[in-house]
């Protein structure tokens, strides 16, 4: 079945090329049209799409061909972008980058490719004139099935510099430039990360997203990349549907509550949608806010974040760590990731040196860095069984972080994954009969089976209590 979906690509020459700025204000100017737009980002980020989010209205969705199979990321885009009038999918890194030098996989490129999508590049021209054609033409000739289809310059020094480049760019690469961004350091997008997450849903950027609408309303030739976007092709579905062939698993639906605040706010939309489709009910509930577990829950879910930038706040909340506490003692699944593995630990000292309690569940601490300490795609393999995996089965996903965890008792520490990536293998993580933790943020649709184990462990909690009653 081939359904219609218009649709667009703002790619970027580099990191840094101004990719953000330009689909955020495309994004905005749209909606100021009274349009229905759905954002996308290509590849595990999570900042970008929370900027998507607060613009459109629309919960922005990750689109990756690495973490999940072809098929799967192109039912994310179906899924994702039914209802909306027009789809604007951010990419990631440079419109080649990915997995690797050799090849398109896990690029921007290559999801251009597998949803047949036009590509507006964004190109930063400062300092060039004549030589922004050559840029454009090498991006065309690498990969001729990626269809660049426009070009939006960016760092312009002013409109006669931006009428050099276009010019040059249009004779010889024989595609239209929709328009220009000078130099204006007004509309950069912030410094990105986690702590910006709750600046942008409590509307603080808001006046720098109209700023951006503006900027694309007379920069942009915004009908020009509608008539761009309405051009593509129809989609079609994949033959087998991830999310169709999920049933709920359990006629009483299980109650997992998911930790969702300022200090922890990463999910994949699927790994929620996947669990309601197995069955769950959903409940949130904010540890930051001093909320304890909710009384009826029969799992936990604790998302990433970066909790060591409300370290006091969380640690002032004695009663949430205990209550949180006890209930893991008593066997109440729980299933934490990256700032929610953090927020287990004993303590988390934070760059400045300070010490902060946390729930103390984990029996080792956390001592955040300056410099990076792990990023890249990463491929868990269980070691034993789990609460999410059995022996050997594996699952997908991403590691991003600046912190490191320090076992009190190394040699004992019970490790469930072992972790591949670019620079090879390592172990990871925390696993107890009732309790599975680590860094890696990992997509259930790389393994619906870690999902529906996890209910089904949810479930086995519930029945042991119903029994002691």
């Amino acid at each position: 079945m081939s359904e219609r979906r218009n649709r667009v690509v703002i790619a970027g020459t580099s990191s840094g090329a101004g990719k953000t700025t330009v689909t955020v204000g495309i994004m905005a100017a749209l909606k100021r049209r009274g349009l229905a737009v759905q954002g996308f980002k290509c590849g595990p980020d999570y900042i970008d799409p929370s900027y998507h989010t607060a613009v459109t209205g629309r919960r922005s969705r990750n689109v990756d061909t690495w973490m999940v199979s072809h098929d799967a990321m192109r039912e994310t885009f179906l899924r994702g972008s039914d209802g909306a009038d027009v789809s604007v999918i951010e990419g990631v890194m440079g419109l080649y980058d990915g997995k690797d030098p050799l090849s398109d996989a896990g690029s921007t490129a290559e999801i251009a490719i597998l949803l047949e999508c036009p590509v507006i590049l964004v190109v930063n021209v400062q300092s060039m004139a004549r030589s922004a054609a050559a840029v454009v033409l090498g991006y065309q000739s690498l990969n001729r099935r990626v269809r660049i289809a426009g070009v939006i310059p960016n760092k312009c020094g002013s409109g006669s510099h931006y009428r050099l480049v276009k010019s040059a760019i249009e004779q010889q690469c024989g595609i239209p430039v929709l328009g220009w961004l000078g130099r204006d350091d007004e509309l950069h997008m912030p410094e990105r990360h986690l702590g910006l997450v709750p600046a942008v849903e409590r509307g603080e950027l808001n006046p720098l997203f109209e700023r951006l609408a503006d900027r694309m309303e007379y920069g942009a030739d915004l009908d020009a990349l509608l008539r761009i976007a309405n051009e593509a092709p129809q989609l079609t579905w994949p033959q087998r549907r991830l999310f169709q062939e999920i049933n709920p698993i359990c006629a009483d639906s299980p109650v997992i509550a998911v930790a969702r605040d300022a200090a922890f706010n990463f999910y994949y939309v699927e790994n929620l949608e996947m669990l309601e489709r197995f069955g769950a009910e959903l409940v949130y509930f904010s540890p930051l806010a001093g909320e304890k577990v909710p009384s009826n829950a029969d799992g936990v879910y604790i998302g990433g974040g970066f909790p060591e930038e409300f370290a006091a706040e969380l640690a002032a909340n004695e009663a949430v760590k205990e209550d949180l506490r006890r209930r893991a003692l008593a066997g109440l699944p729980v299933f934490a990731e990256c700032g929610g593995y953090m927020y287990l630990a004993r303590a988390i000292t934070d760059r400045a040196g300070n010490q902060f309690e946390m729930a103390g569940i984990i029996p080792a601490n956390v001592t955040v860095r300056h410099k990076l300490s792990a990023l890249g795609y990463r491929e868990a393999k269980a070691l034993r069984d789990c609460l999410l995996l059995r022996e050997g089965e594996t699952v997908r996903g991403h590691e991003f972080h600046y912190s490191v965890m320090e076992p009190l008792d190394g040699g004992s520490f019970p490790y469930i994954y072992e972790t591949a990536g670019l620079r090879g293998t390592k172990p990871d993580g925390y696993s107890s009969s009732n309790i599975m933790a680590g860094y890696i943020h990992i997509h259930f649709s790389s393994n619906p089976n870690a999902a529906k184990r996890f209910l089904a462990k949810c479930m086995e909690y519930r029945k042991g209590l119903e029994y002691q009653s």
